[in-house]
């Protein structure tokens, strides 16, 4: 009889502790990497993490802990990475071990800053990953309502349709609808992308537009989607399933949605910086807006783009909410 499967998260903020806890609904141990010790030494004492869903309590017996990547990625088999964008690099250059036959997930929103490329594609290069062992979680599923045991659904990508489905699996249950795609490249940009489109329905929304231009940004936002992922990977696909569309609307209107509150206090005024500090969590819009800008500056037309470039000019030029934004609302339709 073969030996089962081992996971572990790399992580420890709101959405790895979501995962840790739909994975912990359908294996007996479950491995868990983060750097804070504090968080560490606080779980296996108190049975939650002090700092995200704080609600959520663990059998820690089921947990194994640790501060040690490379002891983490040693153990595990399917290794699911929920870093954020902005920080994945520097923990990856702590990776000392071979990584392969290892099936890499991705549950990171966002284009890694240094490089300018999809996580998948940062293992696929660096640690000579084959993409036939890289996925990709997408939504759409709130790590808040996951705690809250709401029905919730997720999609897992992989050119592997049998690993696939093995994900999809451990992730499963009562709460936790999933199905399985093989669009690992575009569904990773669709959930890149679908944050800068919440920071922008929280600009909208701070600015003090309604519900019909929200819907009007939303409509605009699906297709500038399609146009950006297309001109990356074009294989068939349908834009309004629900790891692109769904995902995109849960993270554009959510009270859950830390990207639309991000811009909902740029919009009141707010500074980057200021917003920033008062959240104390990481909006990965911020930081997929530049990555994205970047791409759309040495490929295409940004004007065929209009809310990236709203988006981009807003956080990163200074620019007015209030004019960039009458200015988007003419070239919307």
């Amino acid at each position: 009889m073969s030996a089962p499967i081992k996971y572990a998260v790399f992580g420890s903020g709101s959405w790895a502790t979501a995962i840790v806890k739909m994975l912990c609904e359908n294996l007996e141990e479950v491995g868990w990497y983060m750097r804070s010790v504090y968080i560490k030494e606080h779980l296996l004492k108190e049975q939650h993490n002090p700092s995200y869903l704080s609600s959520v309590e663990f059998n820690t017996s089921q947990l194994k802990i640790s501060n040690d990547i490379n002891g983490m990625a040693t153990y595990a088999d399917v290794l699911i990475f929920v870093i954020p964008s902005a920080f994945i690099h520097d923990e990856l250059l702590k990776l000392e071990v071979d990584l392969k036959g290892k099936t890499i997930v991705s549950a990171v929103k966002g284009i890694m800053p240094e490089t300018g490329k999809l996580v998948g594609e940062h293992f696929h290069d660096v640690y000579n990953i084959t993409f036939e062992n890289i996925a990709v979680i997408a939504g759409p599923c709130h790590a808040e309502e996951v705690a809250l045991e709401r029905l919730s659904y997720l999609t897992i990508a992989c050119a592997d349709e049998a690993k696939a489905k093995q994900i999809a699996r451990a992730l499963a249950s009562n709460y936790i609808k999933t199905s399985t795609s093989d669009d690992v490249i575009g569904i990773e940009y669709a959930v890149m992308l679908k944050n800068i489109y919440a920071i922008a329905a929280g600009i909208a929304h701070g600015l003090g537009y309604g519900d019909n231009f929200q819907s009007v940004l939303m409509s605009n936002a699906i297709r500038e989607m399609k146009r950006f992922i297309k001109k990356r990977h074009k294989m068939k696909r349908n834009i309004n399933d629900s790891a692109y569309l769904g995902d995109l609307l849960v993270t554009g209107y959510s009270i859950f949605s830390r990207n639309r509150m991000f811009g909902n206090m740029i919009g009141k005024g707010y500074t980057v910086k200021s917003a920033q500090m008062e959240m104390n969590m990481v909006a990965e819009g911020y930081y997929a807006t530049k990555s994205a800008y970047d791409l759309i500056e040495k490929n295409e037309r940004k004007d065929k783009l209009p809310i990236i470039t709203a988006a981009y000019a807003i956080l990163y030029e200074g620019k007015d909410p209030k004019r960039i934004f009458q200015k988007l609302t003419e070239k919307l339709d």
